[in-house]
């Protein structure tokens, strides 16, 4: 989870940034997330019903969150249970509106809801600012990404002819669960290429000879992530897939290459788009070359044909070179940190073939 001196260190850079001459009230799980490690887990029945965040001018934190949510672990000078629910009287009023008189009490403005005036100003200050990830945000990345090794490694034991792609979830699943020792989000696409899917939850459909698997997930801790992608072909590797592995491997090889703080989104894609041309593969490459990632997924960098917002050091993202033919698609994904000398590989789960001895 995240750090109290590095929240309090965010919060900080955010009230510098703005300058408010008023208490800024928060509403934006995203923000509460980033300001305070405030995290509801999706798999709890009161997830929908969150907190609020007052920052004052002097840097004073006050949250406020629904009693019926869990004990919190989250950062602040003052953390205050709101009660709208006891289980012994009825819940007061419609629980929405929970935070009504604590909003009133501190000026009756939420800010980063979009009508009210600052709303604009609060998202584009605290977005700025998470591009460059803190230590404790970067701990948390990698916490994500060693569960997701563990997700990929499983598959790579594990696939077979015959397993539904529902079956190689719930297994997947069970692997990261028990490396964690606690449940957490594990979303993604985990779906045989056939037909033109190339993504998707898993199904009921059983994996046939030569099939190819695209196993891109996240694992969720605290509201962070990671991204990790690979793709495994089920029984037989034909000649076939073995070049479109190469060819996805060499794109990914390219983007590295140019990885590093200054380059725009633009830059990347093209190296990415080069080395797919150089094979006369360009048409099937249809999607974006990689992303930013951190509480969103995907977050600025945009790793596509128009984006010309500079890399800076700090940004976590990932490059997701993939070709998607009539026949069959594949894609493959790590993830870095960009540095002051170039970029660091953050993430390394094998991307491989199943029946290959190729790994990278």
């Amino acid at each position: 989870m995240l750090t109290a001196e590095g929240c309090r260190r965010r919060r900080q850079r955010l009230l510098e940034q703005l300058s408010p001459a008023y208490p800024l009230v928060l509403a934006d799980p995203i923000h509460l997330r980033y300001l305070a490690g405030y995290h509801v887990e999706a798999i709890n029945q009161h997830a929908d019903f969150g907190g609020l965040l007052v920052l004052t001018p002097d840097g004073e934190c006050h949250l406020y969150h629904d009693s019926r949510l869990p004990a919190t672990t989250a950062h602040a000078d003052r953390i205050e249970e709101v009660v709208w629910y006891d289980g012994k009287s009825p819940g007061q009023g419609p629980r929405r509106l929970l935070f009504e008189p604590i909003i009133r009490r501190w000026g009756n403005r939420v800010h980063d809801l979009l009508p009210d005036p600052m709303a604009i100003q609060v998202h584009q200050a605290i977005a700025a600012l998470r591009r460059c990830k803190d230590e404790d945000e970067l701990t948390l990345i990698q916490q994500c990404l060693r569960a997701s090794e563990v997700g990929h490694a499983w598959a790579c034991r594990n696939l077979r002819v015959g397993l539904s792609e529902l079956e190689i979830y719930n297994g997947l699943t069970s692997a990261i669960y028990q490396f964690l020792g606690q449940w957490a989000v594990v979303y993604g696409d985990f779906v045989v290429s056939r037909g033109g899917k190339r993504g998707g939850p898993p199904g009921l459909y059983r994996l046939q000879d030569s099939d190819a698997f695209i196993l891109d997930y996240s694992v969720v801790l605290y509201g962070y992530r990671s991204d990790c992608t690979n793709t495994l072909i089920c029984g037989n590797v034909t000649p076939r897939h073995t070049a479109l592995f190469s060819a996805c491997l060499e794109a990914l090889q390219a983007g590295e290459a140019v990885l590093r703080a200054g380059v725009t989104g633009q830059q990347v894609y093209a190296a990415v788009h080069e080395a797919f041309r150089r094979r006369g593969l360009e048409a099937y490459f249809t999607t974006h070359a990689g992303h930013g990632l951190g509480l969103m997924h995907p977050e600025p960098p945009f790793f596509v044909p128009h984006s010309s917002e500079p890399l800076q050091v700090g940004d976590v993202v990932t490059l997701e070179p993939g070709l998607y033919c009539d026949d069959v698609g594949m894609r493959f994904e790590h993830v870095y940190r960009i540095t002051e000398n170039g970029c660091q590989r953050l993430s390394y789960h094998e991307l491989r073939l199943q029946c290959a001895s190729v790994s990278y």
